[in-house]
């Protein structure tokens, strides 16, 4: 996902109960889980952990949880060094890098701590018990007929990633352009890539727009990316006639859908993801079978869909 950089002075967010107790307790016993977010205050990973933290209630298992306060692998290897010496019995984790995290993930597994990928995963296939995620490739070609639609299969189109080696990010772009290739009538300009930088976004629309002021459409293919591409189109006064399809949805997201600045929003079930987390965790402490790979649902969101009942369930939580 995603994701907000956030000015924190901690860099663990810890938001329920203290992980530092020792003890996997995969056998009787309380079972202890801990949720590694890809970082903290993050609407999608707040939704996953409400949804984490309900699955645990129901099923007698202690939840904690613990997030990095930047998207960035250094702050994430902290926190998973620290949740490693703890030993819970199960980790779910949504690596921020599918490469760079495997030696900070290969550390959980020397510990005894189960690790289930849940949103983002590595690319080493032997790691990971269970893989819990959109299908985002799937997401992305959604995103590229969303946006087709909108623009009238016609016209010239962008794409913005955070950075290359996010397994999620990158399968979403795989997606987009695969699909926008089959539409003729659309020609892909710029694909581009400002990190986990809504500034950098918007500095670089702004650049587009300034080389192709027929621009027709954008892809902000996570948050952070989108916002920035809303900030570049308002700025331009170009809301509404470039066309700008986003990934997630946070309340803020959805509010600027409502006002006409986003059109469609590609959203995922982090609700869905986190307590799929729990199941396949507690499974594996349990000596159960555990699925290995598990694709939650995506669908786009409209101003003609928002307020449908049947598409709450993809709407973020601030809170849980």
């Amino acid at each position: 996902m995603n994701r907000y950089v956030v000015i924190g002075t901690a860099l663990a967010l810890m938001l329920t109960g203290a992980c530092g107790s020792s003890g996997s307790s995969s056998g009787g016993g309380e079972k202890k889980l801990t949720l590694i977010q890809g970082i903290a205050n993050e609407p999608f990973y707040i939704s996953m952990y409400c949804g984490a933290k309900a699955e645990a209630a129901k099923l007698g298992a202690r939840l904690s949880v613990q997030a990095p306060a930047q998207w960035d692998v250094a702050q994430q290897t902290q926190v998973v060094t620290s949740v490693a010496a703890s030993r819970p019995g199960a980790v779910m984790i949504a690596p921020v890098d599918k490469d760079a995290m495997a030696g900070p993930i290969r550390q959980l597994s020397g510990n005894g701590s189960k690790v289930i990928f849940v949103d983002t995963e590595l690319a080493d296939p032997s790691m990971g018990l269970s893989r819990i995620s959109s299908d985002n490739k799937l997401g992305g070609q959604l995103a590229a007929q969303t946006l087709a639609k909108q623009i009238g299969d016609k016209g010239k189109v962008m794409v913005l990633a955070p950075t290359r080696g996010i397994a999620t990010t990158d399968a979403r772009v795989a997606g987009f352009k695969e699909e926008i290739a089959k539409h003729p009538g659309i020609r892909l300009v710029s694909e581009q890539y400002p990190g986990d930088d809504a500034g950098k976004a918007t500095q670089l629309v702004n650049g587009e727009l300034s080389k192709n002021p027929d621009l027709a459409g954008v892809f902000g293919s996570n948050l952070v990316t989108g916002e920035g591409a809303a900030a570049s189109l308002k700025q331009s006064k170009k809301v509404g006639s470039v066309k700008l399809v986003e990934f997630d949805a946070s309340p803020k997201q959805v509010e600027d859908l409502k006002a006409g600045t986003i059109q469609a929003l590609i959203s995922q079930e982090p609700l869905e993801i986190g307590r799929q987390g729990v199941d396949q965790a507690v499974n594996s402490l349990d000596g159960k079978p555990v699925t290995k790979h598990i694709k939650t649902q995506l669908v786009a969101v409209t101003k003609d869909n928002v307020d449908n009942p049947d598409i709450a369930k993809y709407l973020y939580k601030q809170t849980c």
